[in-house]
């Protein structure tokens, strides 16, 4: 091991000799990882073992079976497979006269509590989030799903890292077309390391054109969320280090769902559902048709005069709405890296700067303020992040487009918009639109309403 190991120059390596038996014993382990009343309790006992037993012991296994009680205890004979559970955390012990490793899980992580995910609250329901630690990741999932079909394979990813993936699914609900090719894509992967975690294998997993913003990886923080997707027959893939779970595979409808909808009775989360999809209508296209209208004022009607600009614009007003759509992600990203005490000086600046001071100075009139402003509120209902970017992406061609060519070119915008979601395909290959394309009601119906839970007859 010291051959492999950087003994005695990394700091966090530490080794242990003692005698027990007879018998010279090592035991290797990472500072900072290890649960030391557990490891003091086995080492007593293990020094207390006569020389007369030892001498009866003629392999490692044998000494494991006889002498250590602790059940997470694996023997190893492969010296690289040993220095990879050893960088994992688990301790290796040595015995001079045995050939062979063995491996104890003696981790004791730093980690932080489970706690509500701020992204994804409910007004009613379970207060726990997944943390950093894939173990307890699978261990929240198991809590809700208490079945034997409830499978759980672990596997590592990172020719260097060797970082911790759990792929977790229904084995009699699942498609199997769909779980064989994931698993052949994870042990297809390879890279030195998972720098960014989830958002790494996403990247690994997912081949996508660099045009299309639409994601094809729904992120989950909630131990609910992601055992509903394997109750449904999904798949959900754990990483290491990250307090999120993938769920795959994932159509654009699922996008457009989130917990609130099951936690109240079936017919208020139909209406949450509705409104949550005719706001994400509305964020798209609200300020294209908008400055469709402006710009064709003379053809419309009187009742709709009031579409008219308030005040004389000095910009044009394609300007200022994309000057409001980078503004709205400026003060997003401030916020992010604000500290809260700071967080009321920052939403008081902001709302001077792109209200009061900026329609006095005449960059903006008021009218742009308030269409961008119903856009910016309406952003926030979307669950996805990755989503609500793809929204602002097409809603940004919509605007340039229409400003370009009018009412072809709002036509246009919509099209591309629609062959750009069309030619999308899913982690599996499936239709990106489904079920719409290809159709199939029964499906469409779980997306479209909150029905009320199946109970089986006795």
């Amino acid at each position: 091991m010291g051959d492999i190991l950087p003994v005695g120059k990394s700091s966090d390596l530490l080794v242990r000799t003692f005698w027990f038996g007879g018998q010279e014993a090592m035991l290797y382990y990472l500072d900072g990882f290890l649960n030391d009343i557990v490891m003091e309790s086995m080492v007593s006992k293990l020094v207390a073992i006569p020389p007369e037993a030892m001498k009866k012991t003629k392999d490692l296994q044998s000494f494991v079976d006889r002498f250590i009680t602790y059940t997470e205890v694996d023997v190893y004979q492969d010296a690289m497979e040993v220095t990879t559970q050893l960088l994992s955390g688990k301790s290796v012990f040595l015995v001079d006269s045995l050939a062979g490793a063995i491996v104890l899980d003696l981790r004791d992580y730093p980690a932080r509590n489970t706690e509500e995910p701020e992204k994804e609250r409910v007004m009613r329901g379970s207060r726990d989030g997944f943390v950093e630690t894939v173990i307890w990741n699978t261990a929240l999932i198991r809590r809700r799903i208490r079945d034997p079909k409830l499978v759980v394979e672990l596997s590592r990813v990172g020719e260097r890292s060797q970082t911790d993936i759990g792929l977790v699914y229904m084995e009699d609900k699942v498609n199997q077309d769909d779980l064989a090719l994931i698993k052949s894509k994870l042990t297809g992967i390879r890279t030195e390391a998972l720098a960014m975690n989830i958002e790494s294998i996403a990247e690994c997993l997912v081949k996508s054109r660099w045009y299309n913003p639409f994601p094809k990886v729904r992120y989950t923080e909630r131990p609910d969320s992601a055992a509903a997707a394997i109750m449904e027959g999904g798949i959900v893939l754990l990483v290491d280090n990250a307090p999120a779970a993938m769920l795959l595979p994932t159509s654009i409808l699922d996008f457009l769902q989130e917990p609130n909808d099951f936690y109240f009775p079936p017919a208020v989360g139909t209406y949450i559902r509705w409104v949550r999809n005719l706001v994400f209508l509305f964020t798209l296209v609200l300020t294209p048709l908008w400055l469709l209208l402006l710009e064709n004022l003379d053809k419309l009607p009187p009742a709709l005069g009031f579409l008219g600009l308030s005040e004389t614009a000095n910009v044009p007003i394609i300007l200022q709405l994309l000057i409001l759509e980078g503004a709205v992600d400026v003060l997003r990203l401030a916020s992010v890296n604000t500290p809260s005490m700071l967080g009321n000086s920052l939403s008081i600046i902001g709302a001077l700067l792109l209200g009061e001071f900026a329609v006095k100075s005449g960059w903006l009139v008021p009218d742009t303020i308030l269409y961008m402003s119903f856009v910016a509120i309406a952003s926030f209902t979307q669950p996805s992040i990755e989503f609500g970017y793809a929204i602002k992406f097409m809603r940004i061609l919509l605007l340039i487009l229409t400003h370009l060519f009018n009412l072809w070119g709002f036509i246009a915008g919509l099209l591309l918009s629609l062959v750009l979601v069309a030619s999308n395909k899913t982690v599996t290959g499936k239709g990106y639109l489904y079920p719409l394309i290809p159709f199939n009601w029964q499906a469409l119906k779980t997306h479209l309403y909150r029905h009320r839970i199946r109970t089986n007859s006795r």
